[in-house]
């Protein structure tokens, strides 16, 4: 098939093998023969026919030739003119009378019938064109996975870099008012990308200023961000223009995702940014945009930076009236993304609500199409996420890696204290949960500020104590669904089988399988190390790209990229849940939750028997582990 299409679209290329059997019919050719291709002698040969007597004699003379086959393609098409070597026009005369014989027409005729003939060797213009936009052709640009694609780069590419498509290095422009969750934002989105291994880093413009001498000099309140203050303006400005020149550096290094994390609420400010970056070809932009119109979620992010850098020490109530007055500033000079963007043709998203609402324009360029999709699946439901091996099964009492084995006795018996475990912890989460925001709110009471529910004082009397509040409020939050999901392979259901699937909503994943060992399935590390000591050195010397031989083996990168759709799922489920799966998945889990360097995560001891229960919150993600002890039959946290 291939060999098929080779000839159907370059006839004029030949194999090694024909080039060996034209030996055979190689005789010394006149220098003054001009060579076309198929094409061209297709071409001629109906143009003689409107002379008949020529026709006859062209196709009886091409019906005695020997057979030839077009010649071998040189390395360019400057190359395939005649170098005096080549299929010669005497074999085009074989089996008929000398030319000294032939009269003035049959003369012509076969000097028309030589050339025509001759002409297959050689391609005409229009291939030798496509042969050179083929040399001039940028790399396409967009589809770039570490680990999964590799483009083909050679010298002839018109300049373009050798080490990566051009529209690897991405500059995100963060936009949006103070206490809008940018900063939430960003940090989600380095983490997510980092863990698809593009190395992503947030240059983050109130760390600058903080810590900027000329900044310093002045009072950092909110008549520091007044829009009509021209001097703190041209201050503000000069730190945007600062970091953005410290990230375009960092790209320029090596990063392959910058982030500009500031307001830059002015159309103004954005075109400052935008005129920098273009002179910057090989980085594309997006621009990001966070908007809240949630009162309440507003009210709660506005009582988060309470604890914050700027207000540290200070009084709650004087400190929420100074940040409600800077946002107050911000929003008296605010310009949404959108008009201008458009008119130049930007590429933008705008996130309201965190999420709930997206609207995107002109996006273009696998990692752009990678951060929009991502940032529209998470939330900030507060909820418990476990993450544990299968018990042991037979193959982990005997070192084999891979298969399918049953549970051991052993393994058995954990399964059994896990839904005892994770029943207990449901119960606890729930209670804990309900007495800090029974808290909460006494503590913003206690401040002279209004609770988070929305009401009054006046309208929230309530003669329950504080006992009781707490535990109505965990009666609800424990009755919500909690999720358990497995793998498909037989260790790893059998583990999670005591849960009852008319409490817990129990799926079988295949994504969750554990990396697929090849040809090494089956075997021990110690037999891998003894039988193929150079492969057991390669993969201990790179684990991350190591990829086990034979059908179907992994590396952790493809690992990686097939456990994507269960990160995003996880990001956008408001309930808790329990994931049984293996040592590789495992560790590929916690690196995403934890933020675990790729360096770290394929080499994180994540023991067998071992619980981590994650709880996702706005600045990060909180750790617990639990180890469980036979002896016992229970779990005790370390």
């Amino acid at each position: 098939m291939v060999e098929e299409r080779r000839r159907k679209t370059l006839p004029f290329i030949k194999t090694d093998q024909e080039i060996e059997q034209d030996e055979h019919h190689r005789i010394e050719e006149p220098p003054s023969i001009s060579y076309h291709n198929d094409r061209g002698n297709q071409h001629q040969q109906r143009n003689s026919q409107s002379h008949s007597k020529h026709h006859h004699h062209h196709r009886h003379r091409q019906h005695h030739r020997p057979s030839h086959r077009p010649l071998a393609l040189p390395h360019s098409p400057e190359s395939l003119e005649p170098t005096g070597a080549a299929d010669s026009v005497g074999s085009l005369t074989a089996g008929t009378d000398s030319p000294q014989q032939l009269n003035s027409d049959e003369s012509d005729s076969n000097r028309a019938t030589a050339e025509a003939m001759a002409a297959r060797f050689h391609p005409p213009s229009h291939l030798r064109d496509e042969a050179e936009t083929l040399k001039s052709h940028r790399h396409s640009v967009g589809f770039d996975v570490p680990g999964a694609v590799h483009t083909i780069i050679t010298p002839n590419r018109m300049g373009v870099k050798a080490d990566r498509p051009l529209d690897s290095k991405l500059a995100v422009i963060m936009v949006g008012l103070p206490a809008r969750g940018k900063s939430y934002i960003v940090k989600k989105l380095r983490r997510y990308l980092n863990w698809l291994q593009y190395e992503t880093r947030v240059f983050n413009v109130g760390n600058l200023r903080r810590v900027n001498e000329a900044s310093q000099q002045h009072d950092q309140s909110a008549n520091f961000f007044d829009p009509d203050n021209t001097d703190m303006k041209r201050i503000r400005d000069d730190l945007a223009i600062q970091v953005l020149d410290q990230m375009i550096d960092w790209l320029k290094q090596g990063g392959r995702v910058g982030v500009h994390d500031a307001t830059n609420s002015t159309v103004e400010r954005r075109k400052l940014l935008i005129d920098r970056l273009r002179k910057e070809p090989e980085i594309k932009v997006l621009i990001l945009e966070s908007v809240c119109t949630d009162k309440m979620v507003l009210e709660r992010n506005f009582r988060l930076k309470l604890f914050g850098p700027d207000y540290k020490d200070r009084d709650p109530a004087e400190a929420l009236l100074d940040f409600k007055s800077r946002v107050d500033n911000y929003e008296r000079a605010y310009e949404s993304v959108g008009d201008w963007e458009e008119e130049q043709d930007i590429q933008f998203c705008k996130l309201i609500n965190v999420g709930k609402k997206v609207i995107a324009h002109n996006i273009s360029g696998y990692l752009s199409g990678q951060c929009i999709f991502y940032l529209m699946n998470f939330n900030l439901a507060e909820r418990q996420i476990f993450i544990t091996r299968h018990g042991e099964s037979m193959d982990n009492v005997t070192g084999r890696i891979g298969g399918d084995a049953p549970l051991s006795e052993k393994g058995r018996k954990y399964a059994r204290a896990l839904e005892r475990f994770v029943s207990q912890q449901r119960a606890s989460f729930a209670y804990d949960l309900a007495s800090r925001k029974v808290k909460e709110e006494d503590d913003w009471r206690s401040y002279g500020l209004e609770p988070l529910d929305g009401k009054k004082e006046s309208e929230t009397i309530d003669t329950r104590t504080t006992q009781e509040k707490i535990d109505a409020k965990a009666k609800e939050l424990s009755s919500g669904q909690f999720t358990v999901w497995t793998s498909m392979l037989k260790r790893s259901m059998a583990t999670a089988a005591n849960f009852d699937p008319d409490v817990y909503d129990i799926k079988h994943i295949r994504f969750l399988n554990e990396i697929n060992s090849g040809m090494r399935e089956g075997m021990s590390y110690e037999e891998i190390q003894r039988f193929y000591p150079e492969e057991f050195h390669t993969r201990q010397s790179n684990k991350l790209y190591y990829r086990y031989p034979g059908m179907g083996g992994e590396s952790y990168i493809d690992v990686i990229h097939r456990l994507q759709s269960m990160i995003i799922e996880l990001e956008r489920m408001t309930q808790s849940c329990l994931i049984v799966t293996h040592r590789v998945v495992m560790r590929i889990i916690l690196g995403y939750m934890l933020d675990w360097s790729q360096k770290e995560m394929p080499h994180m001891l994540v023991p067998i028997h071992t619980v981590y229960e994650l709880r996702p919150k706005p600045y990060g993600t909180e750790l617990k582990k639990w180890q469980y002890i036979e002896s016992v039959d229970s779990f005790v946290e370390f």
